[in-house]
């Protein structure tokens, strides 16, 4: 027989009573299981509708109840996203915030616990479209080469291990979480397989291409690292011999950036930014690309097509029909 689900405990809240803080955690809890969502978004949207409901708290002169929180008017949420912007909080956060202040009222309406209505008449905050920052062909391949490292003063398997972290950005377009989630049994050999399958956001699986030298340079790590790699581990390791974290991978690029002269836009996301580019630059198609991007909209992918202006530009000077 099945054990019971253990009860939802009220997440403890400062500005709001038992029950807003009782149904915070079912909302939550909805969020995790039925719409999957990470657990840094759940974690960023609770801190968002905390900080709301201890503004309000402040702001109405009383802890809020249920009652009150579906009472609340379009002026509050307007004070309140002004007083986060005065914090200097960007744009992309108070959207984020808003987002889920409106998903916790729809919530509320759902189960019968009142109707939010001034949320949907508040805008959400412009954002500014910015181009990613790709890197030119020669600077990416010089960032996923060994020997680039050869002259660190570290030890030669930790290098190794780098430039195949490296390539795999490059070289599948994987983000940097994708790469170091990547267990043994995920990596073919040399010469025995060519996709990798990957684990994205919202545990997302999907396949993704890998060239067979990068697999050669991640078989070249795994034959010099000098602590067990079962199939069942990650397949990168930190010095300790524990799961690698992206802060070493991100510290080793800013020392390449230095050592290669490279601008400090050249980061490891800024490699997936290179893999799509050079894609689209040769022909590649859009939404083939968002496939292996992982992106849900292809909106998101679209912003790549941007960068290639000077191409498409020429593509339409020399096939456009002229009248």
């Amino acid at each position: 027989m099945a054990k019971p689900a253990p009860a939802l405990q009220p997440i403890e809240l400062d500005g709001a009573d038992e029950s807003i803080a009782l149904e915070l955690a079912r909302w939550l809890a909805f969020l995790r299981a039925e719409r999957r969502l990470s657990p840094k978004t759940s974690e960023a949207y609770a801190r968002d509708i905390r900080q709301f409901l201890e503004f309000l708290a402040e702001h109405q002169g009383a802890r809020v109840t249920l009652k009150g929180f579906a009472a609340v008017e379009a002026s509050d949420v307007r004070a309140f996203l002004s007083k986060r912007r005065a914090d200097d909080i960007a744009s992309r956060s108070l959207m984020r915030a808003l987002a889920g202040l409106r998903s916790f009222g729809r919530f509320l309406e759902r189960e019968g616990r009142g109707k939010v209505g001034a949320l949907s008449a508040i805008r959400a905050p412009k954002i500014g479209k910015s181009l990613p920052k790709p890197l030119a062909v020669a600077a990416a391949k010089r960032l996923a080469d060994a020997d680039e490292r050869a002259g660190e003063d570290r030890e030669p398997w930790i290098w190794a291990r780098d430039a195949a972290v490296m390539a795999l950005l490059y070289g599948s377009g994987l983000r940097i979480s994708e790469a170091l989630g990547l267990k043994r049994r995920d990596v073919p050999a040399p010469g025995e397989g060519d996709v990798l399958i990957v684990h994205g956001k919202g545990n997302k699986t999907r396949m993704v291409p890998v060239l067979q030298n990068v697999l050669t340079l991640i078989a070249d790590y795994a034959a010099m690292c000098p602590y067990p790699l079962p199939l069942e581990g990650p397949m990168f390791v930190g010095a300790r011999g524990g799961p690698l974290q992206p802060r070493i991978i991100q510290l080793t690029m800013a020392r390449l950036r230095g050592a290669l002269g490279l601008p400090d836009s050249a980061t490891p996301h800024a490699l997936r930014h290179s893999f799509a580019t050079h894609l689209l630059s040769r022909g590649g198609d859009l939404r083939a690309i968002q496939e292996l991007l992982g992106h849900a909209s292809l909106s998101t992918t679209q912003i790549y097509t941007g960068i290639d202006s000077e191409r498409l530009l020429e593509v339409y000077r020399t096939t456009h029909p002229r009248a």
